[in-house]
């Protein structure tokens, strides 16, 4: 199969098809249960083959600084998650929103590449993290300030 059949293939890959990709060893940690962290994973799959699309077109910077703020979203979700005191876990997950809110600006700057409708989808699929994050530090500052 050609390279960017592949690219598209992937691209078109929905979350259900996707949460069947991923290990088990990953499916089994306490932090799966957080509804944003398995979106922020699929973003990050996502932004993996939207940043070959980019790079096919040789704007390479624009998918590196796509790919690592959709990427951190995740990481700093799960490093927050594994904290003890509330106060580290709202602000590691604040760092995780910062990457949300630059990754949806860099998706909508890659739409002349990627498509209005990929960027849409992408932009939406953010929007939505970005809601479950709010709540979480909302959660978190307010568990913290409760002690």
């Amino acid at each position: 199969m050609h390279f960017v059949a592949l690219i598209k293939k992937k691209v078109a890959m929905t979350y259900k098809e996707w949460e069947k990709s991923v290990y088990p060893e990953i499916k089994n940690d306490i932090v799966w249960k957080l509804e944003v962290y398995r979106y922020a994973l699929y973003l990050s799959d996502l932004a993996w083959s939207d940043s070959l699309q980019i790079i096919e077109r040789k704007h390479f910077s624009l998918a590196d600084q796509l790919y690592r703020s959709s990427s951190s979203i995740s990481a700093n979700t799960s490093e927050g998650y594994s904290r003890i005191s509330n106060k580290e876990k709202a602000r590691f997950y604040e760092i995780a929103l910062g990457s949300a809110r630059e990754a949806r600006g860099w998706y909508f700057k890659s739409r002349h590449i990627l498509s209005d409708e990929v960027s849409t989808k992408r932009v939406q699929l953010i929007t939505h993290i970005i809601r479950l994050m709010l709540k979480m530090i909302t959660d978190r500052r307010k568990a913290h300030q409760s002690k």
